[in-house]
């Protein structure tokens, strides 16, 4: 069965037996805990299930357990009636019903407290519930499919999860790989999210040099294919030449593949220009303010000569308005 992915993106064994498993268990209705760490792509796996179920055509409503203060939770998930609390001036809609038909999916429920923890697990076993402050039953037909970065058997061991309900949530459990364990798709997610950058900023497409694609590989990518995505980002940005070299990476990717940075990214960036260090000012005897107005002396001066002194010019040298001009030259004037 060919499965649409909702943008999972992966070639690695490890994710195609995920894809394996999704292909398998989205026709069905069955309750499915998916299970992995922060930033590992948990609800694009969820969208996916949803998408090729038989309840695609139907509202997909996530909530993520965690998010929403514990006294706010229980009225989210089954809304509740008028007067049932202070500022409660209507009766209100919760998520469960908003998900009839489709799918409801609890994200990070090892946040649940005990006392909606059986309010859930009724919800699995009846198919109904209360809003709060009502006394009517409602009854939905919802898929469920719950997510977490947390060991749901050890919370249980711990008396912290309730036993009934992992049983009932774990019918189908799905495991997202971290990503080091995913060194096939490190280097394809990198160069999609680039690209997907580069696009967006509407400059050249950047290419990740040799030994960057291989420090990519070997950093361990704690925070999964969100980290690896904020920072290509981040170089999509930064890097001003067409290729991403070990200079442009991070001093943690380098301290961790055991590559000391070249000293010109300590103090020499890219075309030559030097940083002013702490023994520059130190020689100089000067504070940093004074360190400061000497530095920007110099460059309102040579933006002046070099536009014979048009201020409109000189200006558009330095970056600056006009009116920013004029009152750094007056400031200057008054203190000389």
């Amino acid at each position: 069965m060919v499965v649409d992915r909702s943008g999972i993106i992966g070639e690695s064994p490890s994710l195609q037996q995920v894809f394996t498993v999704l292909a398998k268990v989205s026709p069905t209705d069955s309750t499915v805990l998916v299970t992995g760490e922060s930033g590992t792509g948990k609800e694009l796996l969820v969208r996916a299930l949803h998408t090729n179920s038989k309840r695609k055509n139907k509202p997909f409503v996530p909530i993520n357990c965690g998010a929403i203060p514990k006294d706010l939770l229980e009225s989210e998930l089954f809304g509740h009636e008028k007067g049932a609390f202070t500022h409660a001036i209507r009766s209100r809609t919760g998520r469960f019903e908003m998900a009839d038909g489709g799918t409801i999916f609890l994200d990070e429920i090892g946040e649940l407290d005990l006392t909606l923890q059986v309010k859930i697990l009724r919800v699995l076993q009846e198919k109904e519930f209360e809003r709060v402050g009502g006394t009517a039953t409602t009854k939905v037909n919802v898929r469920i499919v719950a997510a977490t970065n947390r060991d749901l058997e050890l919370e249980v061991a711990e008396g912290r999860f309730r036993e009934d309900l992992f049983y009932r949530l774990n019918v189908i459990p799905i495991h997202l790989p971290p990503l080091r364990e995913r060194d096939d798709d490190i280097l394809l997610l990198g160069r999609h999210f680039l690209n997907v950058f580069c696009q967006q900023k509407g400059r050249a497409l950047l290419q990740l040099s040799p030994t960057t694609q291989n420090f990519l590989v070997a950093y361990p990518w704690p925070g999964n294919v969100r980290e690896l995505e904020n920072f290509m980002e981040r170089i999509s940005i930064l890097c001003e030449n067409d290729e991403v070299t070990p200079e442009d990476l991070p001093e943690k990717i380098l301290k961790f593949v055991g590559h000391e940075a070249p000293m010109r990214t300590q103090r020499q960036a890219k075309g030559g220009f030097v940083w002013p260090s702490l023994g520059d000012l130190h020689n100089r005897k000067q504070g940093l303010k004074e360190f400061m107005d000497e530095i920007e002396e110099r460059l309102l001066q040579e933006a002046l000569e070099e536009s014979q002194g048009v201020k409109n010019q000189a200006a558009e040298l330095l970056g600056i308005k006009r009116t920013t001009l004029i009152e750094k030259l007056k400031k200057r004037s008054a203190s000389s």
